[in-house]
């Protein structure tokens, strides 16, 4: 053992508790414990719901149920906020281990993560979503790209803000370049949270702009 790991020992992401040998990044009581979504193997879809009327989505999936004072907030208040980027890739192996060999997702043309503004980004340092998605994107053999969708203003940071004004407030916030490059393409969108579905919207209607698109979600976790 090195003395980093003897004077710091690793912990449970999701509780704290110290991590036993052979155990990463989450205990394997939480990891047990965590509510998945299992959206993949039902007829009844959260977010298509939620999106419904509003989003025309062909796939739509989640790793987890989100709720406060819960494991799953922890996990998403350690990946965006204390800077555990590796949970980010393994959220994405954990989802693309459930979706890999459903026929309808080998339909998928390419991964797009939401994007952060660019002042987000400098200040945290990263896009929480880029493992995530970039792991998905290399179970199922696709390209990840991150340069064409992007974020046109800094919105206020969410939590702070009730469902309604969450939604109207980031909707109007993407934009896209090099649209061509798209055009005809079956997208993924890949995103941590989502809650009132504004997000998912506004990526939507930037990515309207490359013609004859399919778009699918995935998501780490939603809110209940």
């Amino acid at each position: 053992m090195s003395l980093l790991k003897l004077f710091y020992p690793d912990q449970c992401n999701a509780c704290d508790n110290l991590l036993s040998s052979g155990e990463n990044l989450i205990c394997t009581t939480c990891r047990h414990a965590l509510p998945l979504a299992h959206f993949h193997t039902t007829t009844y879809n959260p977010i298509i719901k939620l999106l419904y009327g509003r989003t025309s989505l062909e796939l739509a999936v989640a790793l987890f149920y989100f709720d406060k004072k819960t494991r799953v907030q922890q996990l998403i208040h350690n990946l965006k906020y204390r800077g555990k980027k590796k949970l980010s890739a393994y959220f994405g192996i954990w989802l693309a281990e459930q979706i890999i060999d459903i026929e309808a997702y080998k339909n998928i043309d390419c991964v797009i993560p939401v994007p952060l503004h660019k002042k987000r980004l400098k200040s945290r340092g990263y896009n929480q979503v880029e493992g995530f998605g970039k792991a998905i994107a290399n179970a199922l053999n696709k390209p990840y790209i991150d340069d064409v969708l992007y974020r046109t203003k800094a919105t206020n940071t969410q939590v702070f803000l009730n469902r309604r004004f969450r939604s109207t407030e980031v909707i109007g916030s993407f934009s896209l370049r090099n649209e061509e490059e798209l055009k005809g393409k079956h997208i993924l969108l890949v995103d941590d949270l989502i809650t009132t579905g504004g997000t998912v919207e506004g990526c939507f209607l930037a990515l309207q702009k490359a013609t004859d698109i399919k778009l699918s979600v995935a998501v780490m976790a939603i809110a209940v």
